[in-house]
């Protein structure tokens, strides 16, 4: 989303630069050759349209900061626009003749030059960019999205305490009314599908507010169900509408927070994503043993999914940026009827077959063909069927081996979130060390940088595992000593969740939501089926030899984090849809000795992030 004029401007300036290294070298570092806005309301911009580029010196470090955010702003809109629907290279063929005009008038002229009535962002600075925003109000809106999240997943497993009483409610079988979990995380497997790509074309804001309404109606139509059938439909409906939150919020993150914030930002949303199931367990026992009965459970959430679909219609404002600009032009046309003004996305037709398969399928294809995306996914998938499967697993060990009441077994839950709880405050310890090996590198973010607490996740999670099985099985052995390897377990999860979602969020910046909403639907397709085997796994192999086998599994995995550690930059630059650019060097352990990269560098860089690359297959920009 850029003026041609601009895209001369940078060639111009690459050109100048590669013909005059040297003098480029010479100068101070905190001087740089800086062009003109690129604010299409800019005067500045329209007099270096007739005159070339108007290049001044500046001696600041701080308009290099901006020449970069500028430059990265520009390229990121662009390559968003152009891997959106209706933006693709061919055009449609129309079959019929093109209609009259209307009222005996001819076809009006063309404009003489349609780039000048597309609205673009004031610079760098411009307020609208919700990376811009005042600090306070980034920090209202990711607790209100935050809560929004944690909504949805406190629903996926409130329910868990509800099934027997189904059961006996409408005489099936205990695995039958699992069904009821099993189809929520069905629902968040198959909404990210349509939410994500949706966010992507018309905004984060619509798809939030409308998903967290029909999220509510859904668990209150189960509160009241009269039959089976509806409370396992609702369920669904209300995991297909709670699904949105999962999948955009993250990228509402992306939208806010620059490379410098962003990780402690969706470390808070994926701490909301993963201690809700686990504090709902004991609420729900609690609720389903006292006189208000198992709706009482559906009820609850539908007045949580209420409040925040309240905040969401509320308070919260569009982040995503062509949306912006949507809005911006509208206003402008109202307030000077100047109708041929408007943000390149209206130029955006869309075309059923083109939505399918670029904006639909696009979450499928990164997650089938990007190598990043179907390992970790894989990985992920099998931690958050594990989280599932806890819901049977605990009250098979701290009901059945220690015969609690299911609100008091639920409370041993809490040793998983205390582990979630550190691994969080972990992560964002780690913020200054990822600061400072950001500015060593001139500002461009290597994802690698996120899997060392991967790593460590994996280890931890697999040795929880070891330590619940062998531990849970016998009477004798007191209760406390299971509960407190949800401290490593916990721990294993939520490092994992943090940092692997912060790297696809780095890895694929432009592409965060459809890349969540491909990992989004695995992991949630395991977390669908994990809970319908678990009790025949415990049951038939015993406690010790079922989280034994688990254990294994998981020990088996911690490799792939390794090795995108070592390899992962490799990867991503043969990859259609990662933006980051490697680093100089490796993007392993090599790249922490590695040296700065140069001015030069650095603004080539700047200058190509972001830009779409060439679909080896559909020969398109994706």
């Amino acid at each position: 989303m850029v003026h041609d004029s601009v895209d001369r401007a940078l060639e111009a300036a690459e050109r100048d630069a590669a013909l005059r290294p040297n003098e480029f070298h010479e100068r101070r570092s905190e001087e740089i050759e800086r062009m003109p806005s690129t604010s299409s309301g800019s005067s500045s911009t329209s007099e270096s349209s007739h005159t070339g580029v108007d290049m001044r010196r500046v001696e600041t470090q701080r308009d290099l900061e901006r020449y970069q955010t500028e430059l990265s702003r520009i390229h990121t809109q662009r390559s968003q626009h152009s891997g959106t629907v209706g933006r693709g290279p061919k055009s449609k063929e129309w079959k019929k003749p093109l209609p009259a005009f209307g009222a005996g008038k001819p076809y009006p002229p063309l404009l003489p030059n349609q780039e000048d009535y597309v609205v673009e962002f004031d610079g760098p600075d411009d307020p609208l960019h919700s990376q811009n925003w005042p600090l306070r109000k980034k920090l209202f809106t990711a607790a209100m999205l935050g809560f929004t999240t944690m909504t949805a997943s406190f629903g996926s497993s409130i329910f868990s305490s509800a099934t027997g009483a189904v059961g006996v409610e409408f005489g099936v079988s205990s695995e039958v009314s699992l069904l009821g979990i099993s189809l929520y995380v069905l629902g968040f497997a198959t909404g990210p599908t349509f939410w994500a790509p949706l966010s992507e074309l018309k905004g984060r804001r619509l798809p939030l507010v409308v998903a967290m309404f029909g999220f509510s109606i859904f668990n209150i139509s189960n509160a009241v169900a009269k039959d089976l059938q509806t409370v396992l439909i609702t369920r669904f409906f209300a995991g297909f509408f709670g699904a949105c939150p999962l999948a955009v919020v993250a990228a509402v993150f992306s939208d806010m927070f620059d490379n410098r914030t962003r990780g402690i930002a969706i470390t808070v949303f994926s701490m909301t994503v993963f201690t809700g199931p686990l504090l709902a367990p004991f609420i729900g026992g609690f609720i389903t043993t006292s006189y208000l009965g198992w709706r009482w459970t559906s009820y609850i959430v539908s007045f949580m999914g209420f409040l925040a679909f309240a905040l969401d219609f509320l308070f919260f404002q569009e982040t995503y940026p062509p949306a912006i600009l949507v809005a911006k032009a509208a206003e402008l046309r109202r307030r000077t009827l100047n109708w041929a003004i408007h943000a390149t996305q209206e130029e955006i037709e869309i075309d059923f077959g083109e939505l399918v398969t670029k904006n639909f399928l696009r979450p499928m294809r990164l997650l089938f063909f990007e190598p990043i995306v179907t390992l970790l996914s894989v990985y992920m998938a099998f931690i958050y069927g594990l989280l599932y499967l806890f819901l049977t697993a605990y009250p098979f060990v701290f009901q059945g081996v220690y015969h609690m009441t299911p609100g008091v077994a639920g409370l041993t839950f809490f040793g998983m979130v205390i582990g979630q709880l550190i691994a969080g405050i972990t992560v964002l310890l780690q913020q200054p060390w990822y600061m400072r090996k950001l500015a060593a590198n001139g500002g461009v973010p290597v994802p690698e940088w996120r899997l060392p607490s991967v790593i460590a996740g994996g280890v931890a999670f697999a040795a929880g595992l070891f330590w619940f099985g062998w531990s849970g099985y016998r009477p004798d052995v007191h209760w406390i000593v299971p509960t407190l390897s949800g401290l490593l377990t916990g721990f294993g999860l939520a490092s994992i969740f943090l940092q692997a979602l912060n790297y696809l969020v780095d890895a694929y910046l432009m592409f965060a939501a459809s890349a969540i909403a491909g990992n989004t639907f695995l992991r949630s397709l395991a977390g669908a089926g994990f809970p319908l085997f678990s009790k025949y796994m415990f049951d038939g192999m015993g406690i010790q030899w079922a989280s034994t086998l688990l254990g294994c599994v998981a020990a088996a995995l911690v490799p792939i984090p390794v090795v995108f550690y070592l390899y992962g930059h490799k990867i991503r630059a043969r990859s259609a849809y990662a933006p980051t650019f490697p680093p100089k060097g490796a993007a392993g352990p090599a790249a922490e000795d590695a040296e700065p990269p140069s001015e030069k560098e650095v603004l080539e860089r700047g200058a190509s992030a972001g830009v779409p690359r060439l679909d080896r297959d559909a020969r398109s920009a994706v």
